[in-house]
Formats: structure tokens, sequence, C-alpha cells
């Protein structure tokens, strides 16, 4: 059975979203809704569903199976308390709300509803860290990670609206390599963050530093910057280090993965394949949307829980309240207050 589903939002980033469900096993974008008339015509063109100004008359006039959300955080709440009205399940773009407080209310009502939510957390999706964590069974037991996301590439250009947020880059990006960490670590049961104001423009934290204890003992360092000057770049790439009882390993730049144990090195490429719709230079992030989408669909057809439910996604936001709490507390923080 083919579900039909519907995006709202068709901004700078939604593009991705609206062609890779165009290579979507099981799944036929019928509509496409933006509060933006040219906007949401371009997005109708681009895939040939029908274009809504409205999200509730498209709820209306539509009998969809699912709705991927792919606008700004402050509207996710509003939008999905329409979906769950209608009965409809939702994917929505991260970060889930603006604050925990906010995710869980979403979490109470789509919950009442006993309807399926997905947050698109993509970055676990990307071949070369699903490779990583499946190569993770060779080295034992992990005791120590360093995940580092850093580059001078300007991300406010293409996003205009990051120069004013008050939380920039843990809230925008951090998100996702603190969920990273939990992917590949497990859950944390504390954290110690430092953030620095190092962007020219940006109102909000532009760099930070933040180490992670592990339910299983393990401890990770998770770096983060939007002004590195590095040559050349790794943008977008995730690096990680991971050591572990019986040997180690290295996601390098270029998607280089090494493992080194007692018997010596192995290496091996583990990029990402490139849709035909994608640029090759955004190969990662725009293959990564479509893992998450054809996860999505496959969960709702078969009826299980995706990997990165709304309830899991909790855990990765009380991360982010945390990380900000022990930056302005100056010392480290418990995770479970914010997870209740």
């Amino acid at each position: 059975m083919t579900l039909k589903g519907a995006v709202i939002g068709c901004g700078f980033f939604a593009r991705n979203h609206l062609l890779a469900w165009g290579d979507v096993e099981g799944a036929e974008l019928v509509a496409v809704c933006d509060l933006d008339p040219l906007k949401a015509g371009e997005a109708a063109k681009l895939t040939g569903a029908t274009a809504f100004t409205d999200a509730e008359a498209m709820f209306g006039s539509r009998k969809l199976d699912f709705v991927d959300i792919a606008t700004t955080m402050e509207t996710h709440e509003a939008l999905i308390a329409l979906a769950t009205r209608h009965g409809v399940p939702v994917i929505c773009q991260k970060p889930f709300a603006p604050d925990i407080t906010a995710v869980r209310r979403i979490l109470a009502t789509v919950e009442a509803a006993g309807l399926p939510v997905m947050v698109h957390e993509n970055f676990r999706f990307q071949t070369p860290l699903i490779e990583l964590r499946r190569a993770m069974t060779r080295i034992g037991r992990p005791f120590v990670a360093h995940v580092s996301w850093r580059t001078g590439y300007d991300v406010v250009a293409g996003q205009p609206y990051l120069d004013d947020v008050e939380r920039f880059i843990i809230l925008d990006l951090g998100i996702h390599v603190l969920d990273v960490a939990r992917f590949l670590l497990g859950d944390a049961t504390a954290i110690h963050c430092r953030m620095q104001h190092t962007h020219p423009t940006a109102r909000g934290e532009a760099s930070a530093v933040m180490v992670l204890e592990h339910e299983k003992g393990a401890l990770s360092e998770v770096v983060c910057s939007y002004t590195t000057a590095i040559h050349p770049d790794p943008f977008p790439q995730t690096l990680v280090e991971i050591d572990g009882t019986e040997g180690s390993l290295r996601l390098l730049r270029d998607y280089r993965l090494e493992l080194h144990t007692a018997d010596g090195i192995e290496t091996r490429d583990i990029g990402p394949s490139v849709p035909s719709w994608a640029d090759p230079q955004w190969a990662l992030i725009q293959e990564s949307v479509l893992n998450t989408q054809q996860h999505w669909i496959d969960c709702l057809r078969q009826g299980c829980p995706p990997s990165t439910s709304g309830r899991d996604n909790l855990s990765t936001f009380a991360l982010v309240e945390a990380a900000y709490a022990s930056a302005e507390r100056g010392e480290p923080v418990q995770i479970a207050p914010f997870v209740r």
C-alpha cells in the first residue's frame, strides 16, 4: 500500500525533503503547503503535488496518511496539534520545539491521540555513521569518544533567521551531534558544557564543547563550531574517534574509516551514495534525508516505532537543555531531571 503524504514548509532545507519523497518506496507526495504562495507553487512544480497556502484547508481537502513538517521550530506545536486533530501521523524537522516544556506538551498531545510522531533527526541516518556504529562490534567496550562538527562555512547565509536566535549552535546543530553521541554510546547521565559567542553577527553561541557521561560508563567529548577556519573544510561531515578495550575507530575527512587493533590498521571508504536529484557536494545530507524519510514510511507500514520517535527525541532534547543549564551554572548537570 502506498501512503499519501504532504509537506508543510517549502523553504531552504525543505527542498531536500520534497525531492527525497520522490525516491521513498511506499510513499506518494500529494500536497505541499507554505504561507508564501510562490514557495508553495515552486514546490508543486517540483513534485507534481497540489499547492496550498493554508494547512487547515489542506487537511480538509486531502485524505493523508502522514504529514512532513519542515517549518521553523516555533510553528511545530500548532501544526502538530492541527495534524493530530485530523488524525494524521507526523514526521517533524528538528528542533522538535524551542524548549523542552513545549516538547512535553507536543508528546502529550500526540500520545493521547495514539498517533505516531517522528523527529527528522537525520545525522544518525548518514551512511558513514551507520557504518561506524556497525564497526564498533570490533573494538570491544567503548570507553571514550570524540565527536566533532566544526566548520567555517557560513550557515547563516542560507538561513538568515539564525542570526537572531538566542540559542544558536547547540540547538541548531549540536542537537544533531548530541544525538550521534547517544546513537553510538547510549544515553547520558550528565553533561558539562562551555560555549562561546564567536560569530561576528549572530546573537547566540557559535561554538560549544560538551563532555558527556554515558550510562554504560563511556565518556564522550562533543565539539561544535560554526567559526572554525580549516582547510580543507570537512563541512558537512561529523568526525569521530572512539577508543574501545580491543581497538579504536577513526571516522576521518572524506569518509575514511580506520580500524586500529593489535593486528594493525584496516582502512575503508564508507561514503554516502548520491541520489539522482542530489548534488555530490551535499550527498551526505541529502542521502540522510532520504534514509530518514524511508525509515519513517517503513515504520508506518510495519506499525513499529521509529528510532527517532518523539519520545526518544525527548532524551536528545534533554541533553540540549542540560547543556545550556550547565553553561549557565558553570558546572556539570545531571540529565534525569530534564527527561521527566
